[in-house]
């Protein structure tokens, strides 16, 4: 089958975005002159603009289309189906994307088998499913097996993320480094869930031993509507050896990259950290590093293994949430032993 026009369709979020980057780098390495075209809500889109690789970037308001009363949604619409691709990808696999596949018309469209699916009713969208083995495999890994097995592309063996950013993303990050200094670390308190959020408090005592054992100051960053969690982060910090940050999420990436470690849960700048290359400490709970977390094995989660309600958990709300009960001196330990592996210099 001689393929012209591939459409992506992975909506978000910003992690999941990230996490499909190295199955368009395996598309485009196959494909070369094909058009190829990636479907994303606009939360999650800022990652993929002037992405080299992409031939269009359609951003699309879903529940705009559900309520069929956002004209700019009909419109993204209008332009998948002008594009008219030969095979589309669904990396979802919600009924969303699995009818954003459907709607721009074409004739192929592949997304996961029934016990891989987020929300089984979408296969029935869909013209091909693709079988994932059972076990332990990142969603990483899994996106580009869906791709191999769709289109015969080759599964690398380093993953790459394709990022592009401007001279305006790193002044971001430059202008931040000016005031920080050339050594620190990035806390990252928020997790979209609540159940992913260690407490705020734990990050200030943690900022805390940075800087008194290691000399290390701390860059709290956040999206501007969680900034109330970086300030109890510094009001529980009795060094106050923090500097609060809202960089957009390029300027992020920019700056993450000359960090000398990342603290953070399962939430979009963790991915952007790992994507970057950055030494990470995951603190997860209700979620699972293996799947979502770094594919770097020197890379390190703290997590709760004595208990036994994690399996399959991806609760938003608990009532009995102590998967995230983790004391500060392990997360401190861990961040010294990547620090070890790492080898970078501190001062």
């Amino acid at each position: 089958m001689l393929l012209v026009k591939i459409l992506i369709v992975k909506l978000g979020s910003i992690g999941d975005v990230i996490h499909t980057l190295p199955s368009l780098v395996a598309i485009r390495r196959k494909f070369q002159e094909a058009r190829i075209s990636w479907v994303v809500e606009k939360k999650a889109s800022e990652i993929l603009h002037g992405n080299r690789l992409l031939d269009d970037l359609i951003i699309i308001n879903t529940a705009g289309i559900r309520r069929l009363k956002d004209f700019s949604s009909l419109r993204s619409i209008f332009e998948l189906c002008k594009i008219k691709p030969d095979v589309a990808l669904d990396f979802q696999g919600l009924l969303k994307s699995a009818l954003v596949a459907k709607l721009s018309g074409a004739e192929r469209r592949y997304g996961f088998s029934k016990n891989a699916l987020r929300e089984p009713e979408s296969r029935f969208l869909l013209t091909d499913l693709v079988e994932i083995p059972n076990g332990k495999i990142h969603v990483i890994r899994k996106n580009l097996l869906l791709a191999e097995k769709a289109l015969g592309v080759s599964v690398p063996e380093v993953f790459e993320f394709p990022i592009e950013t401007d001279s305006s993303h790193q002044k971001e990050a430059e202008e931040i480094i000016s005031k920080v200094g050339e050594n620190f670390a990035i806390l990252n308190p928020a997790g979209g869930w609540k159940t992913k959020l260690w407490d705020a408090e734990n990050f200030g005592a943690l900022a805390d031993r940075l800087w008194e054992e290691l000399g290390l100051k701390s860059v709290v960053t956040t999206a501007k509507d969680e900034s109330f969690l970086a300030q109890r982060v510094l009001q529980n910090s009795k060094s106050r050896m923090i500097m609060l940050a809202n960089p957009s999420l390029k300027g992020f990436y920019e700056l993450v990259k000359r960090a000398s470690i990342y603290v953070g849960g399962d939430t979009g700048p963790t991915h952007l950290a790992i994507a970057a290359n950055t030494p990470v400490v995951g603190i997860f709970g209700p979620t699972e590093w293996w799947r979502n977390g770094s594919f770097r094995s020197e890379d390190i989660c703290v997590e709760r293994t004595d208990i036994n309600c994690r399996t399959n958990c991806h609760r938003r709300v608990c009532n009995n949430w102590i998967c995230m009960d983790i004391s500060v001196d392990r997360v401190f330990d861990a961040v010294k032993r990547r620090l070890k592996v790492a080898s970078r210099k501190i001062t």
